[in-house]
């Protein structure tokens, strides 16, 4: 089943997509696209993904983890991301984690005067850039970019700057989850263009790219429903044809078909809370 988008107009957002939205997702009346969503299905609310498309700096952001909002009695789940980078204008950058170790006193200081920009670890992109971004790691994306977000289905954001805009800040709740620390080298890395790779496999959610026709491996990491992400190729889902910019509900791997030049992202939950930990491969 292919899944229904959501086209979500930002100020920061872009006029023009690039591929595979090129032409297709932009609007007569000249609005910003900034995300385009995929509705999640009932099998699998717990995931979502979306791409996002910006020409200006996205807020200094951190979200909590799954334990930090059970603490604060918000009756939801957190949100842990990873971001694979599709497009990148030159100088396109990404802020994750800080550069140096950081206490709250400090965060809280460089938030109110705008400097936490400053302080965070800036990495500058290109397509097949991959991150993987675990709760409580302060965050922000650079003008310039696209890229495709896998997510706990969550919408619990705690903004720490945001450049002057008239937008709300919250940071006590915020700095109250952050981890003023490096983002951990291991969580990110660039990918072949081609190749299958394991890219998560964690407690939230797992994630593979593949390539066509799927191994058998493939199998045990995937026993349930799962969604699948076409980046290249023709990828067939339950009968169905599945194209790049689109992402489909597959009961089973067993009705994901791959051809030899297709290419795919795979996502579905992870292990239950405690049995993995969230990795790059």
């Amino acid at each position: 089943m292919i899944l229904l988008t959501r086209t979500v107009e930002k100020p920061w957002g872009r006029a023009e997509l690039p591929a595979p939205f090129t032409g297709t997702a932009s609007t007569e009346g000249g609005e910003r696209i900034g995300e385009i969503w995929f509705e999640p299905p009932p099998e699998l609310p717990q995931l979502l993904v979306k791409y996002i498309f910006t020409s200006e700096k996205l807020s200094v952001q951190v979200h909590p983890s799954d334990a930090q909002t059970q603490a604060d009695g918000l009756g939801r789940q957190g949100k842990e991301e990873c971001w694979l980078v599709i497009d990148a204008q030159p100088g396109a950058r990404l802020g994750v984690g800080f550069a140096e170790a950081i206490d709250g006193d400090a965060m809280r200081s460089a938030s109110l005067d705008g400097s936490i920009e400053q302080l965070l670890a800036w990495h500058e992109v290109a397509p097949g850039d991959f991150f993987y971004i675990p709760a409580g790691t302060v965050h922000a994306i650079g003008g310039g970019v696209s890229i495709i977000e896998i997510q706990q289905n969550s919408d619990i954001t705690y903004r720490l700057y945001d450049y002057g805009r008239p937008r709300e800040l919250h940071l006590d709740a915020g700095i109250a989850v952050a981890r003023g620390q490096p983002h951990d080298p291991a969580l990110r890395r660039h990918l072949a263009d081609s190749g299958n790779v394991t890219l998560v496999d964690g407690p939230h959610f797992v994630l593979d790219r593949v390539e066509g026709p799927l191994k058998e491996e493939a199998a045990a990491r995937y026993p349930g429903a799962l969604l699948v992400i076409p980046l290249a190729g023709d990828v067939v889902v339950a009968g169905e044809p599945a194209k790049p910019g689109q992402c489909a509900l597959a009961a089973s791997l067993a009705e994901v078909q791959i051809d030899a030049a297709g290419q795919c992202l795979l996502a579905a939950p992870g292990q239950a809370p405690g049995q993995a930990a969230a990795r790059t491969g």
